[in-house]
């Protein structure tokens, strides 16, 4: 299907759907997380919303789900969700709004640059952030990695040295 005839048939779906946040961290919505993937027509001719979870663990791929399914109801489609593992999810699909969404609310957004062209699906992170991680509350890089996992096991818990606040780091997946 040309993707001209895709948004006459999807459009106000896409936007019902768009409006949709995260249950962890309810300022950024699934789109601007990355976590919903696409909007198509099954073989059968069923609507499919396709998603990606964070890490293959995360706890709240259910509530995702079952948000989708009550958006598909509330706007009359009868449809599914589907979870997609592959490729992974990775933090270079979270918008450039959805990075500033998390600095407001008080966590540090990953660090990260868009996936070269030739790259493997497959990549190693170092351990701990290449650059400094910025406070978003105060913007000083005077900061310190307190845990490895901060409030879900895709976040660390960073604390300011300048400010003394504690803070949540988005790990680069």
């Amino acid at each position: 299907m040309n993707e001209g005839a895709r948004d006459a048939e999807f459009g106000p779906l896409w936007h019902a759907l768009e409006a949709l946040t995260d249950p962890e961290i309810p300022v950024i919505t699934l789109r601007e997380m990355g976590i919903l993937r696409d909007l198509r027509r099954g073989a059968d001719g069923t609507v499919e919303v396709v998603i990606t979870p964070t890490y293959s663990g995360c706890p709240a791929m259910e509530q995702i789900a079952d948000d989708i399914a009550a958006t598909l109801a509330r706007e009359g489609v009868s449809g599914r969700v589907l979870t997609q593992l592959a490729p992974a999810w990775t933090t270079d699909w979270m918008t450039e709004e959805g990075r500033e969404k998390l600095r407001a609310y008080g966590i540090a957004p990953p660090q990260c640059g868009s996936m070269a062209a030739d790259e493997a699906v497959l990549r190693f992170a170092p351990a701990r952030p290449a650059e400094p991680v910025p406070c978003p509350l105060c913007g000083s890089t005077n900061t310190t990695e307190t845990s490895h996992f901060g409030s879900t096991a895709c976040k660390a818990l960073f604390r300011c040295l300048d400010c003394m606040e504690p803070f949540d780091y988005f790990k680069r997946i």
